[in-house]
């Protein structure tokens, strides 16, 4: 077993990447090479602006080629809650910024020739407990009343195996229209497309410093200094005390995951017939799917810690995967990693600006599509091409506790567990 990414094994950063030393002046610098980072990158170049794109690893190296690969519809927090929370306008106005943004993805594939193996497999949500299906008939019935959605539905225990290979759920909530995707050839496609109309992605770039100047911003790196006019921030789980008002507004929670080895095709049916996306409905939740050639991808959390041994990891995992699916029982494990995906404590991605320097992040594990997109907003607002963004117009939780994470998660941890075993 090795204890490195699948996804960028199978496809690694393409050798022929257009990558730059630091310029000395630029219009924008975009720190973090994500999904937000590079689809923003993309956005101001369309724009006429120069953009610098500044990763402190290598492009792509985060999340954004780490995660499970599904693009799925919606955000983290729960569409009621939402609703209750910022009104019934607000909240159909997300739901639908959230469809678009799996629509959005689809079409940058296609327009940018990203062979990314994109496909519209839906996903279904699995019943941990009898009582959370119980709840899945009123999510439908809510769904069609309160935003038109007709695409749900609901799977009884009885039907379930024509979804899914297992009897270890009590039924399941479908949505078709959910995408899978490969999270490496995306991460670089995208970089080659921004890369094609002359953005300079700078690697080995760690920002250490930003200082307000007359004309705009001085950015300090490990590979010198950068003059930028506006400056970007888009690092989501890897956000940093650099800009102290963003850190107080996110924190980085740990998303772990395991391979197998390619499975007879056979198996490959059996375990998924239909092709979809899964996830089940713990609070420490786990997910799954067959990748394009054809592994058992299943991951989640163990805790919300980002520093589980991966061999560990691994075996938890595994342990978990044989109980859903005993017929993995022998399959071997090929890739153990984690990644950080970052949450803000309302649930909800946002974007604004601070002490002058905008951002946008905070995607909850839910962020292939919303992150996309909202790249593309923020990098439109940055190019003065829309004034706003429905997530810069709502209030933004920040505490100064936040960046304090390694002290208050375990007892985040601990309720949720105990949610878990009870309700």
């Amino acid at each position: 077993m090795k204890t490195t990414v699948f996804w960028t094994e199978d496809y690694p950063r393409p050798a022929d990447l257009a990558v730059s030393e630091l310029p000395e002046t630029i219009d924008v610098a975009v720190i973090g090479s994500g999904y937000t980072g590079l689809h923003a990158a993309i956005a101001l170049r369309k724009a006429g602006a120069s953009v610098a794109v500044l990763e402190q690893a290598t492009i792509g190296w985060g999340a954004s080629s780490r995660n499970g690969g599904m693009a799925l519809t919606g955000l983290k927090e729960e569409m009621p809650v939402v609703f209750k929370r910022y009104g019934a306008e607000m909240g159909r106005a997300l739901w639908q910024w959230a469809l678009a943004s799996v629509d959005y993805v689809e079409r940058t594939i296609a327009e940018e020739g990203i062979d990314c193996h994109f496909a519209r497999t839906g996903h279904v949500v699995l019943a941990f407990k009898p009582s959370h299906f119980d709840r899945f008939a009123a999510e439908v019935r809510w769904f069609r009343d309160a935003l038109g959605y007709d695409d749900l539905w609901v799977v009884d225990k009885a039907d379930l195996r024509y979804e899914v290979g297992t009897d270890a759920y009590f039924g399941g909530l479908g949505d078709r229209n959910s995408a899978a995707l490969h999270p490496a050839r995306y991460v670089f496609g995208l970089a080659q497309a921004a890369a094609r109309r002359g953005a300079l992605l700078v690697e080995q770039a760690e920002v250490t410093g930003i200082k307000r100047t007359r004309p705009g911003f001085l950015l300090y790196t490990s590979k010198g200094a950068l003059n930028a006019r506006e400056v970007l921030v888009a690092t989501n789980g890897y956000t940093t005390n650099v800009v102290k008002p963003l850190r107080r507004g996110i924190f980085p929670l740990g998303s772990y995951i395991i391979t197998t080895a390619p499975l007879p095709p056979a198996l490959q049916q059996e375990l998924s017939p239909r092709g979809r996306m899964f996830y089940d409905s713990k609070n420490f939740l786990n997910y799954f799917r067959l990748t394009a050639d054809g592994r058992m991808l299943f991951g989640g959390r163990h805790d919300l810690s980002t520093t589980v041994d991966l061999v560990t990891s691994a075996r938890q995992m595994q342990a978990r995967m044989i109980e859903v699916f005993p017929q993995l029982a022998g399959a071997p494990i090929t890739h153990s990693w984690t990644g950080k995906l970052g949450a803000a404590f309302d649930l909800m991605p946002h974007a604004g600006r601070v002490q002058g320097i905008h951002y946008a992040y905070g995607y909850a594990g839910h962020g292939v599509a919303v992150a996309s997109y909202l790249g593309k907003e923020v990098g439109e607002m940055l190019a003065g091409q829309r004034t706003t963004t429905l997530f810069a117009q709502i209030s933004h939780p920040r505490y100064p506790f936040t960046p304090y994470d390694q002290l208050y998660l375990p007892l985040v941890s601990t309720w949720f567990r105990l949610r878990d075993r009870v309700a």
